[in-house]
C-alpha cells in the first residue's frame, strides 16, 4: 500500500488556494475541452501532426462517449457562459459530423443498421408521439444528418 505524499505548509498553503481559485464552470469547462479533443483523437483525425492514415484504427465506442459527455456538459454552462461557447460548440458540431462521415451513423446510433440518408429512427425513450423528435431535435439545437 503506498502512503500518502507529504506536503511542506508552502505546497498545502498553494493547493487551497488553488482549490479557492477554481470554479466548478472552469472544470467544466476544461472537462468539454479535454473531451472533445480525446474524441477527435480517437476518431483517427490525428494529433499534433494531424490525421494519421497508419495511425491505430478508429475506436468509434470512445468518440461517441466522448460526443455525448461533452453533450451532456455544455447545456450545465449556458446559462453563465452561453455567449463565449461558439468554439466549443462549432468544435463539437465538427466531430460529431467528422464521426458520422468514418461511422455512417450518428452519435446516438439514428443510423445503424439504416442506409444512409434514410431518416433516423425515433429517439430511445418513447418520443414516438413527437414525430421521432426528441427535446435536443426538436429545440433545433440538435444537429442530425440529413435534417
Amino acid at each position: 500500500m503506498s502512503t500518502p505524499p507529504e506536503f511542506s505548509e508552502e505546497e498545502l498553503a498553494a493547493l487551497e488556494a488553488e482549490m479557492d481559485r477554481i470554479t466548478v464552470d472552469d472544470v467544466l469547462l476544461q472537462t468539454v475541452v479535454s473531451l472533445i479533443n480525446l474524441g477527435a483523437r480517437k476518431a483517427g483525425l490525428g494529433g499534433p501532426e494531424g490525421p494519421q492514415p497508419q495511425g491505430p484504427p478508429a475506436d468509434l465506442e470512445q468518440t461517441r462517449q466522448a460526443i455525448e459527455g461533452a453533450r451532456a456538459l455544455v447545456p450545465l454552462l449556458e446559462s453563465r457562459h452561453g455567449d463565449k461557447l461558439g468554439p466549443i460548440r462549432e468544435a463539437l458540431s465538427q466531430l460529431q459530423m467528422a464521426y458520422v462521415r468514418v461511422s455512417g451513423q450518428a452519435p446516438g446510433g439514428e443510423g445503424e443498421g439504416e442506409p444512409q440518408g434514410a431518416p433516423p429512427a425515433s429517439e430511445p425513450g418513447g418520443q414516438g408521439g413527437q414525430g421521432g423528435a426528441g427535446p435536443a431535435q426538436q429545440s433545433g439545437r440538435l444537429w442530425v444528418p440529413g435534417q
